[in-house]
C-alpha cells in the first residue's frame, strides 16, 4: 500500500466516525427538543392580548429579563429573536413569538393568543377576525423549474 492510499482511508474512518457522532448527537437533540415542546403544551394558557409592536431584536435589546440572557448559552446570545410587544390586561409586555406564527401576528390588532410563560406559541384573531396570511416567498429558478416538472409529469413526477 502506498502513503497516499494510507492517508484516503485515514480520511475516510475519520469521515465516518464524524457522521455517526452527528447522527447520534441529533438524535440527543430531537428528544430534548419534543421534552420542551411537550412542556410547552402542558403550560400555554389562552391571553387576549392588544399587539403594539413586533420585531426580531437581540436577545440582550429585547427587553427582556435578565436571567432570560443570562440562562442562554454564549452561541446564541447574539442572534435575532422575533419579540412581540404586547398589551396584555393593563400592562405592557416584551414577548418572544415561535418563529412560524411571527409573521402572521398582526400589529395594532386584538388578538387571542395562546402563551407559555413567556412565549407566544399560536395566535387567532379576536372577535372572529380573520388573521392576515403571510406574503409567500418568491421561488428561485429550481423551485419553478420543478413546480413545471411536477405540472408536465403530474404529481407523481418528482416527490
Amino acid at each position: 500500500m502506498s502513503v497516499g492510499t494510507i492517508v484516503l482511508i485515514i480520511i475516510l474512518v475519520a469521515l465516518v466516525a464524524a457522521l455517526i457522532g452527528l447522527y447520534f448527537y441529533g438524535k440527543k437533540l430531537q428528544k430534548k427538543q419534543a421534552e420542551n415542546e411537550a412542556q410547552i403544551e402542558a403550560a400555554k394558557q389562552p391571553v387576549t392580548m392588544l399587539i403594539i409592536d413586533k420585531k426580531r431584536l437581540k436577545i440582550k435589546d429585547a427587553g427582556l429579563p435578565s436571567e432570560v440572557y443570562q440562562e442562554t448559552p454564549w452561541y446564541l446570545k447574539r442572534s435575532k429573536l422575533p419579540i412581540v410587544k404586547a398589551k396584555v390586561g393593563p400592562q405592557i409586555m416584551n414577548l418572544v413569538a415561535d418563529e412560524r406564527i411571527f409573521d402572521m401576528i398582526p400589529v395594532k390588532k386584538q388578538v387571542k393568543a395562546m402563551v407559555s410563560g413567556m412565549y407566544i406559541v399560536e395566535v387567532k384573531g379576536a372577535h372572529g377576525q380573520a388573521l392576515p396570511v403571510p406574503p409567500q416567498k418568491k421561488k428561485g429558478f429550481i423551485g419553478r423549474f420543478m413546480d413545471k416538472v411536477r405540472k408536465a409529469g403530474g404529481a407523481d413526477a418528482v416527490k
